[in-house]
């Protein structure tokens, strides 16, 4: 597949980079700095900010999917809601249907799944960005194209084991899973009907 991904350079998306172009997918990521992500083959960089609809417009083209993997870190503005929407927009206009986004357990109605004082820490600390990560889903359901939005819980940057839980069910708790066991379940849900439409936990 020729899949559009955004958030290439974060740690996630680095290993759906990776694994995707392994698999045999040619790859166009959008990255503000394109000197972050080394040249090889399957991969197409173009320069610019999710925040540009031009330049989010330009990097679906021709896609048969998107991945979004958006994060937001520090102090800076969270960008996931806002770069998003711009993603949606540009979906319909280039005849793209499939997208795979990568949220967070704790988000929407998820908030449950979290043990309460990892919920305390991240209302005092990501606050912002939770409340970014909501609005992005909202947005992704209400889009009427073919969505997964997948929920990790704690990332860890350990190798891939293939072993970890998934699904729907309110009673799957978070724990620790490796970024690179989100990004192959990510991948899986490019062709797997399984979740459409559906927010399923990977823990």
């Amino acid at each position: 597949m020729h899949i559009a991904l955004f958030g290439a350079t974060g740690g996630t998306g680095r290993q759906i980079l990776a694994q995707a172009l392994a698999q045999g997918h040619r790859i166009t990521a959008l990255a503000r700095d394109p000197g972050r992500l080394d040249p090889r083959d399957g991969l197409t960089t173009r320069g610019g900010d999710v925040r540009d609809p031009a330049a989010v417009a330009t990097c679906i083209a021709g896609a048969d999917a998107v991945i979004c993997a958006l994060g937001s870190h520090g102090h800076q503005e969270p960008i996931e809601a806002r770069g998003t929407a711009h993603i949606l927009t540009a979906m319909p206009a280039a005849g793209v249907r499939r997208l795979v986004v990568v949220s967070s357990l704790g988000v929407g109605d998820s908030r449950a799944q979290i043990a309460w004082p990892f919920r305390l820490i991240m209302d005092l600390l990501l606050k912002q960005i939770l409340a970014a990560k909501a609005e992005q889903e909202r947005l992704v359901m209400a889009s009427g194209l073919d969505w997964v939005i997948v929920r990790p819980g704690g990332l860890t940057d350990g190798p891939r084991t293939g072993h970890y839980r998934y699904g729907t069910d309110p009673t799957l708790r978070s724990g620790r899973i490796a970024r690179a066991d989100v990004a192959e379940f990510v991948l899986r849900q490019l062709t797997d009907d399984t979740f459409l439409r559906q927010t399923p936990a990977v823990t």
